[in-house]
This record gives C-alpha cells, structure tokens and sequence, in this order.
C-alpha cells in the first residue's frame, strides 16, 4: 500500500448517540522520517513523492502541523453533524406593563405619556396628521400637503410680549412694545382671549437649523390660569394662509386639565 492510500482513524462524537471511527486520510505520511530521495531512505522502505528535511527542521514541523490541522478539520466537520433536538421552555415570569394586550385607536398622551396625560386638551382638526410630544410640544401636529407644515402648543415662561416677540425675530420682524402689543387682534383660546400674532419671510427656527424662505407664522399667545399658552403654526406661507381659520377654531377647543 503506497503512502497516499495510508488511513488511520480517529474518534469522533455522533449527535450524542456514542462514538465512531473514521478514517481520515494521512497526508503527510513519512514526516516523522528522514526521507531525501532514494539515497537517504532505509531498506525496504517507500520512496517518498516528495523531498522533506530531517526531524526538527522546518520541513518537519511543517508537516506536523498539517496533520494537525487535519484532524481538528475532521473532529469539526463531524461534530457538525449532531441532529437538532427539540427544545421545551419550562421557565416563567412576572407579568409586566409591556405584556398587556395593546390598545386600539390610543390617544398621543396614552401611546407616548406613559400614561401621563397632557396638561392641554383641545380637538384635533380633520387632516392634521397627530405626532408625539415632546419637552416642549405638549401637542404636536402636522398638516399641509408638503408635510412641512406644523402646529405645536406649549406652556412657556415669560410674558405674553416676550413670547410674541421671540416668534417675530425668528423672521426678522420688528420688535413690539406694550401699545403695539395691545393693537393685535384678539382670538378666543381655552375659555379667554389671546393676541393673534402673524409673520412671514425667511424662518429662522435656531438650533443651527438654516432659515427657511416662504414661510408663514400664525399663532395666539395668551395668559390662562396664571401661565402662558401658545399655539404656533409654521409652514409655507399658502399652507399656513389657507390654515389660519382651522387654527383659530383649534385654539377656540383648548383647555387645560388639572
């Protein structure tokens, strides 16, 4: 029998149904030899196809170390052939909030608040498309068939003259004083009267955002219970323009909640 037709076997597991022999071909059979040529092999002893150094040299180690990776290849290549068992989940646990059966047609507040509801209440107009809130958006909508509309409402800090005047300089408006103030035509909002505050131009919203050109602001800002409650549109300037009636019926629905 030649060196390439040399086995030998090894033991492999089966699947975890016991062991079994199987022959894996010797590759670098005579490594463990010096065989260079005719010349330096022993009597009676194959010629070996190819030239290799004498023990401990490099070719030596070479060949040890691809009958090592021979076997490893084998034990892997077998071992992958265990048959799936099937597997039983005995385990249990605690319900949580996250088990319970999700609800339909769920309000923003019951979907985003985690149960807490908004400080503002007021119906939602046909078309306006409901986000979540946010810190500062305690309603959010948006609306326009660019999709670049938007409606928030928000309870701010300062006064009614801070807070119009902030809206102003975001495009680039002229600042107003308490007379210019009192000259702005009133809407009703959450059960009193606020200022109706308009402004087109560029937008510059902050935050680093670039400013927007076309746009539309249209908003009431009014003092109810002690704090300040603002509704502010923006949008392309037609959008908003065509929207300023839906808003002003918006505002007229708001109310706050204890």
């Amino acid at each position: 029998m030649g060196p390439a037709a040399l086995r030998f076997q090894i033991e492999v597991k089966n699947g975890g149904l016991g062991k079994r022999k199987v022959a894996v071909p010797r590759f670098a059979w005579g490594c463990d030899r010096i065989a260079v040529g005719k010349s330096m092999r022993r009597k009676g002893e194959p010629i070996v196809p190819f030239p290799l150094a004498r023990e401990g040299g490099r070719g030596y180690w070479h060949c040890m170390i691809s009958r090592v990776a021979c076997l490893l290849a084998s034990v892997v290549m077998f071992s992958a052939c265990e048959e799936k068992k099937e597997v039983t989940v005995t385990e249990t646990r605690a319900l949580t909030t996250k088990d319970e059966a999700p609800k339909l047609f769920a309000t923003s507040d019951e979907r985003f608040r985690d149960a807490k509801p908004s400080p503002v209440k007021g119906e939602v107009p046909q078309g306006w498309l409901s986000l979540p809130p946010s810190q500062f958006r305690l309603l959010n909508y948006r609306f326009g068939e660019s999709g670049m509309g938007e409606v928030w409402v928000s309870l701010a800090s300062g006064t009614v003259l801070d807070n119009a005047n902030r809206w102003f300089r975001q495009f680039g408006v002229e600042q107003l004083d308490a007379a210019a103030l009192a000259k702005l035509p009133k809407v009703p909002i959450a059960d009193t009267t606020g200022v109706w505050v308009t402004a087109a131009g560029d937008y510059a919203g902050g935050m680093g955002a670039p400013p927007k050109p076309g746009f539309g602001l249209a908003g009431v800002v009014a003092t109810v219970k002690g704090q300040i409650l603002t509704v502010k549109m923006i949008g392309p300037k037609a959008e908003v323009e065509a929207a300023k009636p839906v808003l002003e019926g918006f505002a007229k629905s708001l109310h706050l909640v204890d």
